[in-house]
């Protein structure tokens, strides 16, 4: 699913993007940019919406399109609210989540909505990358007869490694990615190293096994497919 997200916080958008993989989340932020996209649910924060909300919600409901609103608890924005879901009332397809957001409350609401909106709607797809099964409910990966489980944080890491297949990742941008820019200074620095070294092990990433999980010294890491021996896909 595409996922638009009007914001200007930058660590809602990534805890989003984070929490709804698999589906296509891509943060926007002023409501301008917002026609050029074909999202089939669109996430609103109050405050970067401003006086251009009205129309949005009006669009969204002509188009049958889900919405849900970021809300701070300010007496402002709860004001907005109140006032939206009296004049919204029977209109089905409009949530809201207060900030500071929480991960699993934004993934239920933002599943329900989908299922409200789109009744073929797969609750959290499983995805296959090669020979590999990735099942987000679950945080479990597949791989011939074996089932491994992940936590959280190596599955995202994971799916984010096999979807840029043959690529070098930097440190920065794995950090970004999985822990969020908040996390540049908290984050210990053997953190990322020894997510990488569980997945190795876990996922049998090795070249015995068509695989190789490198370091790429002094920027990051790279997954490629091997092919007797040799790299499947060329770096690009």
């Amino acid at each position: 699913m595409q996922i638009a997200i009007l914001s200007q916080t930058g660590s809602d958008i990534a805890l989003i993007s984070r929490n709804l993989s698999p589906h296509h989340c891509q943060g926007v932020p002023t409501a301008a940019d917002l026609p050029a996209l074909s999202a089939q649910l669109l996430i609103i924060d109050l405050a970067t919406a401003g006086q251009q909300l009205t129309a949005l919600l009006q669009r969204a409901h002509e188009q049958a399109i889900p919405v849900l609103l970021l809300v701070a608890d300010q007496p402002n924005e709860l004001a907005i609210l109140t006032a939206l879901r009296r004049e919204h009332a029977s209109w089905h397809l409009l949530d809201a989540e207060f900030k500071p957001l929480q991960r699993h409350a934004i993934n239920a609401r933002v599943r329900l909505l989908l299922r409200l909106a789109y009744p073929d709607y797969q609750d959290i797809p499983v995805q296959q990358i090669g020979d590999y099964l990735f099942e987000p409910a679950t945080y479990r990966v597949r791989h011939g007869e074996h089932s491994v489980a992940l936590t959280s944080k190596e599955f995202a890491l994971a799916l984010l490694l096999f979807r840029h297949l043959g690529r070098p990742l930097s440190r920065a941008y794995l950090q970004e990615s999985i822990w969020g820019p908040e996390s540049e200074d908290a984050l210990p620095t053997r953190t990322i190293d020894t997510h990488i070294a569980r997945l190795r092990s876990k996922l049998q990433l090795k070249p015995e096994h068509g695989f190789r999980l490198a370091t790429v010294y002094g920027y990051g890491y790279q997954l490629e497919q091997l092919v007797d021996g040799q790299s499947a896909v060329a770096p690009q």
